[in-house]
């Protein structure tokens, strides 16, 4: 029987460890690095993986910066020509996870449901929650913005940018263009193990059987 707790326990500890995927950002003013939310949003962390890993997001430009609200940044190149992408992926917002401060999601067409392609931002503030996520009583997947991950390390990189100087006149929001382009130089997919839960802790027990062997052991 003690065999099979420690075995269980083992088993717990190991799923508890699965690897769950990061993206680092290295950017042309310092690194980022985001946890992907691929348990509560798999479907747009499927695809912000598969642009990542072709490498479409390498060499890219932030080319939308509102201080105090969103950085904006996807498949618009360093030659300021937008990348070919895949086809549009459906909304994915019903996961529980909010447009807050840190957080990453992604940008889409004024029809909700099927427009989102590679084109994301980083959300600088906890009051877009009340603008960009669907607002109770939505039908599930049809309204809001699809957060896919959040900042584990590098915000203050990002709070840097949202202070650069605007008005580079050029993309498709040439007013939020920053005046000196910041470049992505690349994205990188890793994976690392969650912290697995504490083992529990068991009483030191008798060499000998107890009295009562129906007595719970404590």
């Amino acid at each position: 029987m003690r065999l099979v707790t420690v075995l269980v326990a083992a088993a717990s500890l190991a799923s508890a460890a699965a690897a769950q995927p990061q993206a680092k950002f290295d950017t042309s003013m310092g690194t980022v690095v985001v946890a992907l939310e691929k348990d509560k949003a798999p479907k747009t962390v499927a695809n912000f993986i598969r642009y990542a890993k072709q490498g479409l997001y390498n060499n890219t430009v932030i080319y939308r910066i509102v201080p105090g609200y969103v950085i904006q940044t996807g498949s618009f190149g360093a030659d300021l020509k937008w990348r070919a992408t895949a086809a549009p992926i459906p909304l994915e917002t019903a996961t529980g996870l909010s447009n807050k401060r840190g957080t990453v999601a992604m940008a889409r067409d004024m029809k909700p449901t099927n427009s989102a392609k590679a084109e994301f931002f980083f959300n600088l503030t906890d009051v877009n929650a009340t603008g960009l996520d669907p607002k109770p009583g939505d039908a599930p997947n049809t309204t809001g913005f699809a957060v896919f991950g959040h900042v584990v390390a590098g915000q203050e990189v990002l709070d840097q940018i949202a202070l650069v100087p605007l008005g580079g006149m050029k993309g498709s929001f040439p007013t939020a263009y920053p005046m000196k382009p910041i470049v992505i130089k690349k994205v990188t997919i890793s994976e690392v193990a969650a912290v697995p839960a504490a083992a529990p802790v068991e009483a030191a027990q008798p060499a000998t059987p107890a009295a009562d062997p129906a007595t719970p052991q404590q």
